[in-house]
């Protein structure tokens, strides 16, 4: 049997897929790679970013939200449930096709494998299920 397939499988659509950069970072050593993308609104009264002069910048603005319905969306057509119990797991029960689960970075293995296996139980999509756990080797 295979896994779960989502209810509805939307195609989603970015309209900015860029980072947003940060004003003159290029220019400073200190704001060069991780922190270029470490948005900061222009605030100088003369800033030509911030009045949206043609050629520079692009200001972070509501209009390049993406569709409520396609936000957070995996690109398998589910959304993430990050799990960190067999209890939680349960909720999935009845939202097995919108919801696919992520079991916690901090999980024991004890209980990683106890997920995995009521997870194929309740027919749940799991992301990392075979994270974290060693393999028995048969010799």
């Amino acid at each position: 049997m295979k896994g779960p397939t989502p209810a509805v499988r939307r195609t989603s659509v970015k309209k900015k897929t860029n980072s947003f950069l940060r004003f003159q970072a290029d220019q400073f050593l200190r704001l060069s790679g991780r922190d270029k993308n470490s948005w900061r609104k222009p605030k100088g009264i003369d800033n030509r970013a911030r009045r949206r002069y043609k050629g520079n910048i692009c200001l972070v603005k509501v209009g390049y939200g993406s569709n409520a319905k396609t936000r957070h969306v995996l690109p398998n057509g589910f959304l993430k449930f990050v799990v960190q119990n067999l209890k939680d797991l349960e909720m999935l029960l009845v939202q097995n096709r919108k919801y696919a689960a992520e079991i916690a970075h901090n999980v024991s293995a004890k209980t990683r494998t106890a997920i995995v296996k009521r997870a194929k139980e309740l027919n749940i999509k799991l992301l990392n299920g075979r994270a974290k756990v060693a393999e028995e080797q048969a010799e």
